[in-house]
């Protein structure tokens, strides 16, 4: 494709902010979608006395410097941040000539203290009010907000706004606080989506006055300081977007392409599944289910599960060596070697699974062995989110898992009842956060490439994954019981 060029002849770029929980990416993309040039950075923690937190100061230094650099090569049509959820950053309109607040952006992994944790608990209002369960560690900027609260109350009482972390680098580069719909609604306990207005602790602790005014995602809220802007060498008219959640940005480049009544399943350190056509009444908060929501406010039903360190603790420390193979699972299948939930820290699917994955039947013998297994178990899962959503339609898988060519195939198998398709380009998060710049100034959609998967030769599949499931549904059912 031939990418736009300016007057100067530099290529038109829009760029992306994207903070990862483990890693921070700057991108150059084109206004279609296309990543032209990306920049990474580990998403670094500092421990405090009372909590973990992000080095916010250290990572506005790299992301300023290396957007000055990208700005002698491109012409920056925009500047968007698209994050994972349950950030957020407590600031004080003072405080924008520094570079970091007095309140931290807390490290959701971390521990709560056990009194606030069941404290919280006890005000953290319905499933919608939350659009999730509660889940482990400081996860939810609404406990996060509690806890710097009762720990920091002076400090808390000083502040202006909350914002999610999108919105937080929005704000760091164009001095506007916003809220924005697909961030509040990815389990951050503050957006009742269904109802579309704000959740009951928000006012039962009144905190509506730290919440800005709602933005569409694509909105721009101003263009970038003058002072960045002279410090760094920025354009003085570079626009600054609000701003989205990473896996609605994922999912807002299939809305753009013009397709809908889909399920988007995007897997890395989680799998995220999306549904735009779930009954949100079979919503089962036990079951690791969601409520989101997409860029226009309207539901998503979800599944959200740790698959990607589960994937990591089953393949074992060989996997960077390993091949999985059409041959190695039909052997596996055979001799009925299964994972059983669950080998991450958080129940996903299966209630009362966290931490007590394990292996039944013969043991992995070698590391191609534990990876095949690996990829068979993410398979697995994958599809009992797809169930849980109840999708019989489109199914677009995306991700790191599809690095190993029988996942998608395996998916595939397991669900004869949809239409199973992949994607290979791995920057849907990137690309789906550039379209934000474009959004409503073209007709012309924007074009992904969708593959559909090879089904794997193996005829006793579908006897294994029941047998899968009901081992693992029999195991669930012993520890409610224990």
């Amino acid at each position: 494709m031939q990418h736009e060029r300016s007057g100067s002849g530099k290529q038109k770029a829009v760029a992306v902010f994207d903070v990862g929980k483990t890693n921070l990416k700057l991108g150059m993309v084109s206004p279609e979608g296309s990543i032209l040039e990306t920049r990474s950075l580990p998403n670094a923690t500092v421990d405090d006395p009372r909590w973990r937190r992000h080095d916010l100061a250290a990572t506005e230094a790299w992301l300023l410097t290396s957007l000055a650099a990208f700005a002698t090569q491109f012409e920056l049509l925009a500047f968007v941040t698209s994050g994972h959820g349950s950030a957020g950053v407590l600031v004080r309109e003072a405080e924008l000539s520094d570079q970091a607040p007095a309140l931290p952006m807390i490290d959701y992994e971390q521990a709560l203290p056990e009194t606030i944790r069941d404290a919280y608990a006890l005000q953290a209002g319905s499933f919608f009010d939350r659009g999730s369960a509660v889940m482990l560690g400081a996860t939810h900027q609404a406990r996060q907000m509690f806890w710097i609260e009762h720990e920091a109350h002076s400090d808390f009482e000083k502040a202006d706004w909350f914002l999610g972390v999108p919105q937080y680098w929005a704000w760091r580069l164009s001095g506007v606080p916003a809220s924005e719909v697909t961030y509040l609604a990815a389990q951050s306990h503050l957006w009742n989506v269904p109802a579309h207005h704000w959740s009951e602790i928000v006012d039962s602790r009144g905190w509506r006055r730290l919440m800005p005014p709602l933005r569409p995602a694509w909105d721009r809220l101003g263009s970038i300081r003058p002072e960045l802007a002279r410090l760094y060498g920025l354009p003085s008219d570079l626009p600054v977007l609000a701003g989205i959640h990473d896996s609605s940005a994922n999912f807002y480049r299939y809305q753009a392409a013009g397709l809908s009544r889909m399920m988007v399943v995007s897997t890395g350190t989680w799998i995220v599944a999306l549904s735009d056509h779930a009954d949100l009444a079979k919503l089962d908060e036990a079951r690791g289910m969601t409520c989101n929501a997409d860029v226009y406010g309207r539901p998503l039903g979800g599944a959200l599960t740790m698959a990607g360190r589960e994937f990591a603790a089953i393949a074992g420390s060989g996997a960077a060596h390993a091949k999985s193979s059409e041959k190695v699972l039909q052997a596996l299948i055979a001799q009925g070697t299964m994972a059983i939930p669950s080998f991450g820290q958080d129940d996903g699917l299966f209630p009362g699974s966290a931490g007590r994955g394990h292996i039944v039947g013969p043991s992995p013998k070698s590391d191609d062995e534990r990876l095949t297994l690996a990829v068979l178990y993410a398979a697995l899962v994958t599809n009992e989110c797809l169930e849980a959503l109840s999708s019989e339609g489109l199914v677009i898988l995306d991700g790191t898992f599809l690095r190993e060519p029988l996942y998608a195939g395996l998916v595939a198998a397991l669900r004869p009842q949809c239409r199973t398709t992949f994607n290979l380009d791995s920057s849907g998060v990137a690309s789906g956060a550039a379209l934000l710049a474009m959004h409503g100034r073209s007709d012309k959609g924007s074009p992904v490439t969708l593959r559909t998967p090879e089904l794997p030769d193996c005829p006793l599949l579908t006897e294994y994954a029941q047998a899968w499931r009901s081992r693992a549904i029999l195991e669930q059912h012993y520890v409610q019981l224990a």
